[in-house]
């Protein structure tokens, strides 16, 4: 069924239309928060809570065809602050425990090593570039979309991806090499 009839049915409080909805983007929403918080347990808790505000707050969405980037749009803020709250702990994030916490066999194609690998090189790049990677990488946005959420210019998107592209095939090319 079309998105914009599925989120007109949820607006009007059908459970149904909305548990489709969110049936069609959950891996990348998982995704994107697993890369980004590094534990699959904060990942879990970090969609479920923008799960149950988004139906809280669907009749917000002002856009039909927009829901995914709203979805999108609510994890991204809820792992912030989760990330936040990482840094208000002073908790650190030691390789052992990044290593110990591989995703359900069902959300990546590559094998164990090779995703540790992509994991420890994607951490290794500044926040603001695992950001864009992970935006347009996992969750399919273009360059303008990921400007326009992160008010940035769009060469300034394209220049940092491309840059953290070129660092992370390095390290990955080190790994193997």
């Amino acid at each position: 069924m079309e998105e914009r009839l599925l989120v007109k049915r949820a607006k009007r409080g059908d459970v149904d239309a909305f548990g489709e909805l969110y049936g069609q983007i959950y891996k990348k929403l998982y995704a994107y928060a697993l890369y980004t918080l590094k534990r699959p347990e904060d990942a879990e808790d970090v969609v479920g809570e923008a799960v149950v505000d988004a139906f809280a707050g669907i009749g917000q969405l002002k856009k039909e065809e927009s829901f995914a980037n709203w979805m999108y749009q609510i994890v991204a803020n809820k792992c912030r602050q989760k990330m936040r709250d990482y840094y208000r702990k002073e908790e650190e994030l030691s390789e052992e425990v990044i290593e110990a916490n591989t995703p359900p066999e069902d959300c990546w194609s590559d094998s164990k090593e090779e995703h540790i690998q992509v994991r420890h090189a994607f951490f290794q790049l500044p926040k603001e570039d695992r950001e864009i990677l992970g935006m347009h990488v996992l969750f399919g946005y273009k360059t303008r979309e990921i400007a326009q959420f992160l008010q940035m210019n769009e060469n300034t998107v394209r220049s940092r991806e491309s840059r953290a592209l070129k660092r992370m095939r390095g390290m990955l090319e080190g790994a193997t090499g």
